[in-house]
């Protein structure tokens, strides 16, 4: 209830002249354990509301079918610390190779006279 001075001041002035002067502070103490009273069963009320609906909510969730989490297909715990590791050591064996041998020039093989077919056979076969 939002009451401002002037509405308190009415309703003092109104329950002096209902009531009298002799009875107002009797009438203001019943009303202040009416009001005490009144608020603690609420609050007993509103606190036994809020225990059923956790009860219930258990019973829901017992009564599903129990998920568990997500699972991940199956990794091996290694391959993420590896992965990066391998790449590196590929990295730098590639860039050793460049260091010791930097003019990559495909190997030749090395022909022997006898295999050779001769540039006179390939003449005459024209």
């Amino acid at each position: 209830m939002n009451l401002g001075i002037s509405e308190m001041i009415f309703i003092l002035l109104l329950a002096l002249v209902l009531v009298g002067p002799k009875k107002l502070p009797e009438v203001a103490r019943q009303l202040g354990k009416f009001l005490a009273e009144f608020k603690r069963t609420s609050n007993e009320f509103r606190s036994q509301i809020e225990a059923e609906m956790l009860n219930i909510e258990r019973e829901e969730r017992a009564k599903k079918p129990q998920e568990g989490p997500k699972l991940l297909p199956p990794e091996q715990p290694w391959e993420r610390v590896m992965r990066p590791i391998t790449e590196s050591v590929s990295r730098t064996k590639q860039e050793f190779v460049s260091l010791v041998n930097p003019d990559p020039e495909p190997l030749q093989t090395i022909v022997l006279p006898s295999d050779q077919p001769s540039s006179s056979a390939k003449a005459g076969s024209d």
